[in-house]
C-alpha cells in the first residue's frame, strides 16, 4: 500500500471517529435546543474552529489551490445540501433513537456511491452492489416503526433524507476536493450555520441559553469541522465511495456510545439490523481491498 493511501486511509478513519460524537450528544442537548437552531449551531462550530485554523495557515496556501468561480456550482451545492442534511437529522434524533439515527447514518455510503457511479463514473463492482443492498436492507429494518406494524418511523425517515443529501454532498465536495480544504470547511461551516440559522428564525425557533450554545459549537468543531477537515483530505486519494466505506465505522461507534452514555435499550430489530449493516460494511471494506490489490497488479 501506498503511503499516500496509508494516510488517507487514517484521514477517513479520523473522520469517522469525530463525527461518531455527533448523534448521542446531540441527543443530549436537542431537549434544551430546537433542532434547526442546534443543526446552526454545529456547523457555525465549524466554521468558526477551521477559520480560526485558516488564518494560521493561509499565508502557506498557493492561489491555484484557493477555490475559483469554476469551482461555484458545486460550492452552491454543498452549502445548499449541507443546510438541509443536519436539519433532517436532527428532526430525526428527536423523533427517534440515538441508535437507530446512528446506524441509519450508513445509507449515506449507498447514496454517495450511486452517485458517484452515475455522476462522476466511478467504477462499482459486484460486491459493492451486494454491499449497497445489504446497507440498504438494514435501512428498511430500522425504520420499521416499534409499534409491531409496518408503518414507517417518521424519525427514521429524516434521518434517511439526511444520509441521501450527505451521499450527494459527498460527491459535489469530491469535486472541489483538490482545492484548499481550509477554505472549503470554512465557507462550508458559515454558510450552512448561517442558512440554517435564519430558517431557524422564520419557523420561530429561538436561540437556547449561553450554556448549551457553547457546547453544541464545541461539538460542531469536532463532529462536523474536523471530520470534515480530514474526510476531504480522504478524498483527494481515495476518492467519494473509498472514502465513505472506511468512514461506514462512525455508526457502530455512534451507536455503541448511545447504549453507554444514553442507556437506550437494544431492541430485536436493532440487533438484526446491525448484523445485516455490519455484513454489508465488511463487504465494502472488502472490496476496497481487493481493488487496491487489482490497481497493483
Amino acid at each position: 500500500m501506498k503511503k499516500s493511501d496509508t494516510y488517507a486511509i487514517g484521514y477517513a478513519v479520523a473522520a469517522a471517529v469525530f463525527y461518531a460524537l455527533n448523534v448521542p450528544c446531540s441527543k443530549l442537548l436537542l431537549g434544551s435546543v430546537a433542532p434547526t437552531v442546534m443543526a446552526a449551531l454545529l456547523y457555525l462550530g465549524a466554521g468558526l474552529g477551521v477559520g480560526i485554523m485558516y488564518i494560521f495557515h493561509r499565508k502557506k496556501e498557493n492561489t491555484a489551490e484557493r477555490l475559483s468561480r469554476a469551482d461555484l456550482p458545486y460550492t452552491i451545492g454543498m452549502v445548499v445540501l449541507d443546510i438541509s442534511a443536519p436539519i433532517f437529522l436532527m428532526i430525526g434524533v428527536k423523533l427517534g433513537t440515538s441508535a437507530n439515527a446512528s446506524l441509519l447514518g450508513n445509507f449515506e455510503i449507498a447514496a454517495t456511491t450511486v452517485i458517484a457511479m452515475l455522476v462522476f463514473k466511478e467504477k462499482v463492482s459486484r460486491r459493492l452492489w451486494a454491499a449497497i443492498g445489504l446497507i440498504t436492507l438494514s435501512s428498511m429494518i430500522l425504520s420499521v416503526g416499534t409499534d409491531g406494524s409496518f408503518s414507517f418511523s417518521v424519525g427514521s425517515l429524516f434521518v434517511l433524507a439526511a444520509a441521501s443529501c450527505w451521499g450527494l454532498e459527498n460527491n459535489c465536495t469530491r469535486a472541489i476536493s483538490e482545492k484548499s480544504t481550509y477554505q472549503i470547511v470554512t465557507i462550508k461551516g458559515f454558510g450552512s450555520g448561517i442558512g440554517s440559522l435564519v430558517i431557524s428564525f422564520i419557523i420561530g425557533e429561538k436561540l437556547p441559553q449561553v450554556k448549551y450554545i457553547l457546547p453544541a459549537l464545541l461539538l460542531g468543531f469536532v463532529a462536523y469541522g474536523l471530520s470534515v477537515f480530514t474526510y476531504i483530505r480522504a478524498q483527494k486519494t481515495l476518492g467519494a465511495s473509498k472514502t465513505s466505506a472506511f468512514y461506514a465505522v462512525a455508526p457502530f461507534i455512534s451507536a455503541f456510545l448511545s447504549f453507554v452514555f444514553l442507556h437506550e435499550s437494544l431492541t430485536l430489530s436493532y440487533a438484526v439490523a446491525l448484523i445485516v449493516m455490519a455484513a454489508g460494511t465488511a463487504l465494502v471494506i472488502h472490496d476496497n481491498k481487493k481493488q487496491t490489490e487489482t490497481s497493483k497488479a
